[in-house]
């Protein structure tokens, strides 16, 4: 038989990527983890980690014992709430979210929920996707709003057996570039980017960095990243300020900075992707299926089908 403490162990040193920091973070020593780890190939018969002075790396069979941790996380988190539910008699919902897009969808969506269940007792959570994907995946939220930009959706794929979070998608939330009003370029009913290409540029969100650079790098130019924030609106400031010019997402327009114009990117324009995750592990409950739908109506009432 598995030992569920040694899944729990080989799931920190996966997350960690050494002994010391993932028992560090279990408050245990180094030589208890080895220990756990050890017990856990003994039984498996089959080795789960690489040892190096790099630090410590997932075989196959441990990925396939991570995932397996995961999904047993993840049922265990459930279990607990089913069971705290039972002695309170009122249902518990978590919901994990980032800023934006829990101030634009999230208040009308969890009136709705109250309303159609007023018995709800809930909790918002504020993460970016890269932690909240993984929290839904464990059963530690039940559901997450979340966004990506090109490319796979962070955090969504499991390990092995974990499920992935289901994602179900809700409105395209194109980036625009943000001017001071007196800019040659201000009043433009669109803009290329590389009619921007000698501009410096502030920036509201880390990973908005690595998005600028690659469309700039399809239009010809290495932007000059002058000022970088994680708040559009700090962002938008800045741009008033003459700072540089700035890409923000249209759900991050407001409130109004003055002294500020906003233009459309012409195609291929970035864009992000906003969705719901909702955990694999188990059908959802009618409080999380009400939540959806009712983030399915605020989105399609700010934006057109995604």
């Amino acid at each position: 038989m598995i030992d569920v403490q040694r899944l729990r162990v080989l799931r920190a040193v996966a997350e960690h990527g050494s002994f010391n920091r993932a028992a560090a973070a279990l408050r245990l020593t180094p030589s208890a983890v080895s220990q756990h780890v050890a017990a856990l190939e003994r039984g498996l018969g089959s080795q789960v980690v690489t040892r190096s002075t790099r630090g410590v790396s997932l075989t196959p069979a441990g990925r396939i014992m991570v995932g397996a941790a995961e999904s047993v996380a993840a049922e265990i988190e459930h279990a607990r709430r089913e069971v705290t539910e039972l002695g309170t008699g009122r249902v518990q919902l978590t919901v994990a979210t980032f800023t934006s897009g829990g101030r634009l969808l999230l208040p009308g969506a969890l009136a709705e929920l109250t309303a159609a269940h007023p018995g709800t007792v809930l909790h918002v959570r504020e993460y970016e996707p890269e932690d909240s994907l993984p929290l839904v995946r464990q059963g530690a939220v039940d559901l997450a709003l979340a966004y990506h930009f090109d490319g796979p959706l962070p955090g969504r794929t499991g390990g092995g057996g974990s499920p992935a979070p289901e994602w179900t998608a809700l409105m395209d939330d194109p980036l625009h570039v943000v001017l001071p009003e007196t800019h040659r370029l201000a009043g433009h009913e669109a803009l290329d980017l590389a009619e921007l290409a000698g501009e410096p540029w502030v920036l509201g969100c880390l990973k908005t960095e690595a998005y600028l650079r690659r469309y700039a790098e399809r239009a010809g130019f290495d932007p000059e990243v002058r000022g970088t924030t994680t708040d559009y609106f700090f962002a938008r400031s800045l741009v008033a300020a003459r700072m540089g010019v700035s890409l923000i997402p249209s759900i991050a327009l407001t409130p109004q900075v003055p002294g500020l114009c906003t233009v459309p990117v012409r195609p291929p324009a970035p864009a992000r992707h906003i969705g719901v995750a909702t955990s694999g592990h188990r059908r959802a409950r009618a409080e999380v299926t009400a939540l959806v739908r009712a983030l399915q109506r605020q989105a399609a009432g700010h934006a057109g089908p995604c």
